[in-house]
């Protein structure tokens, strides 16, 4: 039952509706995944900072995801475990710890998009423009294009937080398993119009943004690829370009089914298992699809394995 004070700085999670003979089941399962995610992408990141031959700007672009995957699935996951083995009534969260797990969970699928814009540009460049490609993707364009991915995410999601924040608050009832802009100022007995617009204005232009950058590079490497009598290029656009674009579309379709199931009231339960599916799914799936599909991490791969097994012939 909701609590009708105003801004008290503890506030409850409604948390997911789950039987008792499920809890422990789910939270293996989410335990499980938070772990391979933390080691896969964690692993995935010290290869290529360790590794010489991996030291180039498309490994160094991706490193972006893992880090960010990490940070995104730490900062919700393991409150998600503590809380599945709580009772709904010992769901407490501090409103400041709240703040924050909404600002990271925004920051999280905003980067998504932002860095794989990046990649793409940087994929682009590689194969229409080859011959320049050394000159242009300089360590100084990579951390360019870095500090634009994180730093257009900051600003988006810090405005947006910002606009929550400054409003009174006469609900303590968070109707998620964990914190989000929408379930934050859903806590206020005021006008959330602005929020509304800026919200609307916010996923517009971020969808957008991605959705036509990604088109207008892969519509660019199709014509090329087309245009090309070159086996080898064509091969390796195809094989790059295609992991590119995989990930590109679980993300994209796991956050446009959260956005569309938060004008559904009556399908809650389904957001809410969606909300957290948008975390883990892309961190699993990530270093899997690039680990795979890279030639060179494959060769790493193999070096490490042989080197490990090598003693016991």
């Amino acid at each position: 039952m909701e609590n009708y004070t105003y801004n008290t700085l503890t506030l409850q999670l409604e948390g997911l509706n789950i039987s008792v003979e499920s809890t422990y089941a789910l939270f293996l399962l989410l335990l499980f995944f938070y772990l391979f995610i933390i080691v896969a992408n964690g692993g995935i990141a010290v290869l290529v900072f360790m590794d010489k031959n991996l030291h180039q700007p498309m490994y160094m672009l991706f490193c972006n995801l893992p880090f960010n995957d990490i940070l995104g699935n730490s900062i919700m996951v393991p409150r998600l475990l503590i809380d599945i083995l709580k009772p709904p009534s010992e769901r407490f969260i501090s409103y400041y710890e709240c703040v924050v797990q909404a600002f990271t969970t925004h920051m999280f699928g905003t980067t998504s998009h932002t860095v794989l814009m990046i990649m793409a540009f940087d994929r682009y460049v590689a194969i229409c423009n080859p011959l320049r490609y050394a000159s242009i993707m300089t360590n100084k364009m990579v951390i360019k294009l870095t500090v634009f991915a994180w730093g257009v995410a900051f600003v988006l999601v810090g405005i947006l937080l910002g606009l929550t924040v400054r409003l009174s608050r006469c609900r303590t009832l968070i109707t998620n398993p964990y914190c989000d802009n929408a379930s934050l100022f859903k806590l206020s007995c005021e006008n959330v119009f602005i929020n509304n617009v800026y919200g609307l204005t916010f996923t517009v232009v971020l969808f957008t943004g991605s959705m036509g950058s990604i088109v207008l590079t892969y519509a660019s490497i199709t014509i090329v690829c087309l245009t090309s009598k070159n086996k080898s290029l064509n091969s390796k656009a195809l094989k790059t370009c295609s992991t590119h674009l995989v990930v590109y579309l679980i993300m994209l379709l796991s956050g446009m089914i959260v956005i569309m199931l938060h004008r559904f009231p009556q399908y809650s339960d389904y957001r809410k298992l969606c909300s957290i599916l948008f975390h883990i799914i892309p961190g699993s799936l990530n270093p899997i699809i690039y680990g795979v599909q890279s030639k060179e991490m494959q060769k790493l791969f193999a070096k490490l394995l042989q080197k490990k097994t090598g003693p016991l012939k």
